[in-house]
């Protein structure tokens, strides 16, 4: 790529992770967080989020700071993908129990600060891709959401989690 592309040479890939760790400090700082007890998943299964149309109110640019926060680090970060996907929905009129999802989020990141994606340059260069739907699970409208992964080899390269635009009335099954 050096013939190529004018390019420079920052070192090893450490150096990425050690900024994106550099970040979630900082970001648990800010909305402090930074002393919190970690956890060791990002969702909980079954976690039941919902529009909660009589929980408490919260902050709603204190909620889209924190959800725009972790949006940053779904770039490296997969694995917060759905959840931080999933507590977007509610930006217009952020409840308690979905401030707890991205509280639990950021509480997931304080305990994997430098997990990150890694990229050997050798081995498999074969491309598979994976993908999954929860078949309606979100309750307000029976949409779906689908979340899917492109790996090249043993890297992920892409990603991504969407609600569907429309209800499934059936499903295909092999």
């Amino acid at each position: 790529m050096k013939q190529k592309f004018e390019m420079s040479s920052m070192g090893e890939m450490k150096f990425f992770l050690g900024l994106q760790s550099k970040y979630v400090y900082d970001v648990l700082e800010k909305f402090g967080m930074s002393e919190t007890t970690p956890m060791s998943t990002p969702l909980a299964t079954n976690h039941g989020i919902n529009p909660d149309l009589t929980g408490e109110k919260v902050d709603e640019t204190l909620y889209c700071s924190m959800i725009g926060s972790l949006m940053y680090l779904t770039a490296s970060r997969p694995d917060i993908m759905y959840p931080t996907c999933l507590t977007t929905r509610y930006q217009s009129s952020p409840r308690s129990s979905h401030m707890v999802i991205v509280k639990r989020i950021l509480r997931y990141r304080r305990g994997t600060p430098s997990l990150g994606l890694w990229y050997p340059k050798d081995g498999d260069f074969k491309l598979e891709g994976f993908l999954d739907s929860d078949f309606g699970c979100y309750k307000l409208n029976s949409k779906s959401t689908t979340a899917g992964c492109q790996f090249f080899g043993p890297r992920l390269v892409t990603w991504k989690c969407k609600k569907q635009t429309t209800v499934a009335l059936s499903t295909c099954e092999e």
